[in-house]
């Protein structure tokens, strides 16, 4: 609990960096009358000791109140809807790989990700006992980007299970780029429940002949999943063009 703790610190600095005057220029970083935000970027700076290793089920918690259940192998109602959704992953590679399936005149990977999320609600949500759709928002919106993608209801037992879809492309695998994230927001915050989270790996080929071809998916359990935060400071162009900023412009 200890790393989240450190995290709430670094998202007060910056309420606090956003209401302080700036000292920089009277006051070395890290000193005791150095303005927040220089005793901020420090402390971001030395994410390797601080930001990394962080447990998923502990961002969850921290973030929504929601427990993150582990997958239990010896348990019977975990066993069968993990059969379910094995069926379901199945029959889905099967249909998406088809000749005439729509995603083989998809031409970007990133655009395929939304026909498996809609395919796996399909199958699973005609599955008996079993009832999936897109996870709402606590305004009961329904929202298909973050994470997760995908609720799905045992209806004997009432118990949830999320399910995120994720491609990847044969021999990437062990890549260390970024694959996954969650945002902690209040107003798009779609776990809401008290469930077993997965994810399922499907791996496809290099788009070949005007084709994908998906070779095998890994259902993931996240309970004792590590994640690490990328410190960021953002702006738009609203922020940066500023009438007042702009010291010079073209003659046209």
């Amino acid at each position: 609990m200890r790393k989240i703790a450190l995290i709430f610190f670094v998202v007060v600095a910056i309420l606090d960096c956003r209401a302080a005057p700036s000292t920089s220029e009277t006051a070395r970083p890290g000193s005791p009358t150095a303005a927040p935000v220089d005793q901020l970027i420090p402390w971001l700076l030395n994410e390797d000791r601080q930001l990394r290793g962080i447990p998923f089920s502990e961002v969850i918690f921290d973030t929504t109140g929601k427990r993150v259940f582990t997958f239990n192998r010896q348990d019977e109602t975990d066993q069968r809807v993990a059969k379910q959704i094995s069926a379901a992953c199945d029959e889905t590679l099967k249909r998406l790989n088809a000749p005439d399936s729509v995603i083989q005149n998809v031409g970007r990977i990133n655009e395929v990700s939304s026909h498996f999320e809609d395919a796996l609600r399909d199958l699973l949500n005609t599955t008996p006992g079993l009832n999936c759709d897109f996870p709402h928002t606590a305004q009961d919106r329904v929202l298909r980007s973050g994470y997760p993608d995908l609720r799905i209801v045992d209806l004997a037992s009432k118990r949830v299970f999320y399910l995120d879809p994720k491609l990847y492309v044969r021999g990437s695998r062990d890549s260390t780029f970024r694959t996954f994230y969650f945002e902690p927001k209040i107003a798009t915050n779609k776990v809401r429940d008290d469930a077993v989270h997965f994810i399922v790996g499907i791996e496809h080929e290099p788009r070949k002949n005007g084709r994908w071809n998906f070779t095998r998916w890994d259902l993931v359990d996240l309970a004792q999943f590590k994640l690490k935060l990328k410190a960021e400071f953002q702006g738009s162009n609203r922020d940066m063009y500023r009438p007042e900023a702009i010291v010079a412009t073209s003659a046209k």
